[in-house]
């Protein structure tokens, strides 16, 4: 059918769905009437260049020049691989009001050149990076600044940024990522921040969010940032959401009188704070009288029953209004067999929960237990999950494992009925390395048959596009978050019934028909990977798949099944796998290339090994991959002589190829780490970032 014979407003629906660089490059020269709508200001007024990764700087420079009359919220975040005079191009866009230049070259100079000629600028997003130095900016620039409503600052060095010349602030959003210590080895101190000018006040501040990476030097940031709070919380704060990852975040006393502030306005929107910050009766006064739309209580065990006192028993206006609820680690207590039944989630509470927050959409359980054998009540008493199967708005959950589990699995019954081991007497006896107890042919005792709860919950959440699955014991080997992860975790092979979770299980999964993202981990009871074949075959609209310690740990039993699925998932974009004894043979890559419109790949394994031409094979028949990073096996010589021959091959038609090949044991890789775009970095450590959550939430 020709275009003639559809109406504008069609063709301009069709249009919306198409990347402003083929829009204008590309469609709009096809004819007169498709050069018009495609320059039409409703498909120029919001534009991203965030994922166009194969624009280099002269195309983006061609493209800016087009929307220089159009344009009026832009954002070129995660446009790492742009140059930092393609940047200047950006102040041709008079008329906008919202930039976004996150991982883009953006030094002091280059911003106040900016900012002078963006005088209807109302939000910006950018990084603050070392050699940043507010007094380099210019009386317009900081004009400019003082009209600001709406800032983003991604803190790579101390340094206040240009948050003191932003009088008018409704919105600040913070991310420190500050390593304690400099390549070189010289310790980072915040006493660099002593001789500015003046700091903060927030006098108008309605929403502030601050997302910590591990560091005390972040931390120590993050209280001077929060200083003035101690003497004047700002009058028309709603939204208060601070994320410090580890079980210890440094106490802040004025947390209190935060809370206490946020809860007599009566307009609280969201609250996430760190578990040594509040206390019950805090977290009472802030949640009374408010009708909250997200909350966080990650790792805050203390706060667990004020949590659902206030959500079930009247603590909240209207607990209809929540949306999102983080409850990761609120009932954990080390060691799982020795935990109490009081220390477990009950069916009956999250019944009585999914009654009351009956618009939830985001819901994250990690690192929580629910023992179904043991839970308290009458005999006969529901499964969580079909509890959870309330919750019918769910678009993200997350899980422990052992939430799936029946208790009709006879093998870890009589385990139970047994007398304790050393280890469960406090013998402090190392958990053995790899699947315990099991055979490869004892899949069916394993699994058996008890998926009955989790069928439950999947036929009342059709709408998951979002699941996450992971074992109490899981903590992945990339360093960055590690030694704040580990702390926090149990050791693999804790709990029995998570241990009973297997691919009957994945094969389960299959009942979502709008599956977009999902996450396995720590799952020792998967032996043979059957299951992830089944739902591949159903969920063929899956974007993101992460797997990581599936089966033993010793070996890789479910590698056929692992290329089977690979195969079946043609629209996945990002594969993140982490596995010991990973083989990146000729065999997997030639699996992996169906993924035709992948566009991440990570694997991490400590054991693992890669084959070279294989690997570079699969970067040319797969040509949108612009990320491929493996941290395995082998030699520093043999990843290097890789990772050079990749970048030399595909980097003149990929611009933002990152290609990132290296021993996973080597001494040198925190430095490596740190060298890769966040951007990317983030997508690496997605097992740490609890994504059942939505953006308005740190996922630390």
């Amino acid at each position: 059918m020709s275009d003639s014979n559809l109406s504008d407003e069609i063709l301009l629906c069709i249009l919306r769905h198409i990347p402003v660089c083929d829009l204008l490059l590309n469609v709009a020269n096809v004819c007169q009437k498709l050069h018009t709508l495609c320059h039409d200001k409703t498909l120029l007024t919001n534009v991203s260049l965030s994922e166009e990764y194969w624009a280099d700087d002269a195309l983006v420079r061609r493209i800016l020049k087009q929307l220089a009359n159009h344009v009026q919220s832009l954002s070129l975040n995660g446009c790492y691989w742009l140059s930092g005079s393609t940047m200047e191009h950006i102040a041709r866009c008079r008329g906008v009001t919202h930039l976004d230049v996150t991982g883009c070259r953006i030094t002091s100079l280059r911003l106040s050149r900016l900012l002078s000629s963006l005088a209807f600028l109302k939000s910006l997003a950018f990084d603050v990076t070392p050699g940043f130095n507010a007094a380099q900016l210019s009386s317009e620039a900081v004009d400019a600044l003082s009209r600001l409503s709406e800032l983003r600052q991604m803190l790579l060095t101390p340094s206040y940024g240009v948050v003191p010349c932003c009088a008018q602030l409704r919105k600040l959003m913070l991310q420190f990522d500050i390593p304690d210590v400099t390549k070189e080895g010289v310790g980072v101190c915040c006493q660099l921040m002593v001789g500015q000018s003046s700091v903060p006040h927030y006098k108008q501040l309605e929403e502030f969010t601050a997302r910590l990476a591990p560091g005390e030097v972040n931390q120590t940031l993050l209280l001077l940032y929060l200083a003035v709070f101690s003497v004047n919380v700002p009058k028309h704060l709603r939204v208060f959401l601070v994320s410090i990852p580890g079980p210890n975040p440094a106490p802040w006393p004025a947390a209190p009188s935060v809370a206490q502030s946020l809860g007599e306005r009566g307009d609280l929107v969201a609250l996430q704070l760190p578990r040594s910050w509040l206390d019950s009766a805090s977290l009472k006064q802030a949640l009374e009288g408010n009708s909250p739309k997200h909350l966080s209580f990650s790792r805050c065990p203390a706060l667990w029953p004020q949590v659902f006192q206030s959500l079930l028993n009247g603590g909240v206006r209207d607990a209809a209004q929540l949306v999102s609820l983080n409850l990761s680690g609120i009932n954990h207590v080390p060691y799982s067999e020795c935990r109490i039944v009081e220390d477990q989630l009950a069916a009956g509470t999250m019944n009585q929960l999914a009654d009351s927050c009956s618009n939830i959409k985001y819901l994250n359980l990690m690192h929580t237990h629910y023992h179904h054998e043991n839970s308290p009540g009458l005999e006969g008493e529901t499964h969580l999950c079909a509890s959870l199967a309330k919750f019918r708005h769910l678009l993200s959950l997350t899980l422990p494992a052992c939430a799936l589990s029946d208790g009709l699995n006879r093998n870890h019954t009589q385990m139970q009925n047994t007398h304790p081991s050393p280890l469960f007497q406090g013998l402090k006896k190392v958990p053995r390395v790899g699947l315990q107890n099991y055979k490869p042919d004892s899949e069916s005792s394993v699994s058996g048959d008890s998926t009955s709860g989790l069928a439950l919950l999947l036929a009342g959440c059709l709408l998951l596009e979002t699941f996450e699955l992971i074992g109490p014991g899981f903590a992945s080997t990339l360093p960055r978050l590690e030694p704040c992860t580990r702390a926090s975790v149990e050791p693999r092979g804790m709990c029995a019934w998570a241990r009973g979770i297997g691919d009957a299980h994945l094969a389960v999964l299959e009942a979502l028909p709008r599956l977009r993202r999902l996450t396995l981990a720590g799952l020792p009871g998967v032996l043979r990977g059957t299951g992830l074949v089944q739902l591949a075959k159903q969920c063929r609209d899956l974007r993101v798949l992460s797997l990581a310690n599936l089966g033993s740990l010793k070996t890789m039993n479910y590698t056929a099944a692992l290329l089977d699925t690979l195969k079946q998932c043609t629209q996945l974009q990002e594969l993140r796998l982490e596995q010991p004894y990973l083989n990146a043979n000729a065999s997997f890559f030639e699996a992996l290339s169906c993924c035709s419109r992948l566009q991440r790949v990570c694997l991490i394994s400590r054991c693992g090994t890669f084959d070279p031409s294989a690997t570079e094979t699969f970067m040319e028949r797969c040509c949108h991959v612009v990320m491929c990073h493996m941290f395995m096996g082998g030699t520093l010589v043999a990843c290097r002589t890789l990772q050079k021959a990749l970048l030399d091959r595909f980097s003149a038609e990929r611009p933002a190829l990152s290609v990132v090949i290296y021993p996973l044991q080597h001494e040198d890789l925190p430095s490596v780490i740190r060298d890769i775009p966040l951007t990317l970095l983030d997508r690496i450590t997605l097992f740490q970032s609890h994504v059942a959550q939505p953006p308005h939430l740190s996922p630390l």
